[in-house]
């Protein structure tokens, strides 16, 4: 058990405002408890928390059925195996490579050197930065900007006119002034010589479609190969 002397010291000060403090400085103050409510949210998932822990709590285990774990081996494709073969070898031939057989290298640093055209180009981008650096803004002589003000054409201040007298008078118009029309539909009847080609037009097709195949007569197709006259005959004879 700690003795006295082991237990912490106060610091005096604070001791002494400690023991030299009144209580009747206090105030009385009223504490106020507040009860939050929950929402209607909260009451339903409440609820449904308690519906899904009663029903996991009285679940009936013996309405489950035995049911066996089958463990399926898929076994590497040949694609697998050739690759993982590949790569075997190689990890043994680096294992196994003997470094005695390795030669020593010297790397050799080649400097290229810039062009003629690359080093005009850069003398000229110099000479450019040295002057802007060197340039002297009091040799520059101050400079008025003119606006000009395009004014419209006398057709685009005529357009402009009609465009708003239009305007004007489609907004300001009366609709009480506009009379009520009644629409005539017109049907355009056909001809007499309309409904004359019509018919014999339905004639024609009728006569077509109904037509007996079984009436027409076999015929033989007679080919004539006409000889050639006495005059062609000699025309030909010349020609040879």
């Amino acid at each position: 058990m700690a003795s006295v002397k082991d237990l912490p010291k106060v610091d005096a000060t604070l001791k002494g405002q400690l023991e030299g403090f009144s209580s009747n400085k206090l105030k009385h103050t009223e504490t106020t408890e507040k009860v939050s409510l929950p929402s209607k949210e909260d009451v339903e998932a409440e609820k449904k928390l308690n519906a899904h822990l009663d029903a996991v709590s009285g679940f009936n285990t013996s309405q489950l059925k035995h049911a066996e774990t089958k463990e399926k081996v898929v076994l590497p494709a040949k694609e697998d195996i050739e690759t993982e073969r590949c790569h075997q070898g190689i990890f043994t031939r680096l294992v196994s490579y003997d470094k005695s057989e390795m030669k020593p290298a010297k790397t050799e640093e080649k400097i290229v050197l810039p062009t003629k055209e690359d080093i005009e180009s850069e003398r000229r981008h110099q000479n450019i930065l040295t002057r802007l650096v060197s340039f002297d803004k009091s040799e520059m002589k101050a400079t008025e900007t003119q606006e000009k003000n395009i004014l419209p054409s006398k057709e685009d201040i005529e357009t402009e006119r009609c465009h708003q007298n239009i305007f004007t008078r489609l907004v300001s118009f009366d609709k009480s002034e506009m009379k009520a029309t009644e629409t005539q539909e017109k049907l355009l009847l056909p001809s007499q010589a309309d409904i004359e080609g019509e018919k014999k037009e339905q004639d024609l097709r009728k006569s077509v479609e109904g037509f007996d195949s079984s009436k027409l007569k076999n015929c033989e197709t007679v080919v004539k190969n006409p000889l050639p006259t006495k005059e062609i005959i000699e025309q030909e004879k010349a020609a040879k």
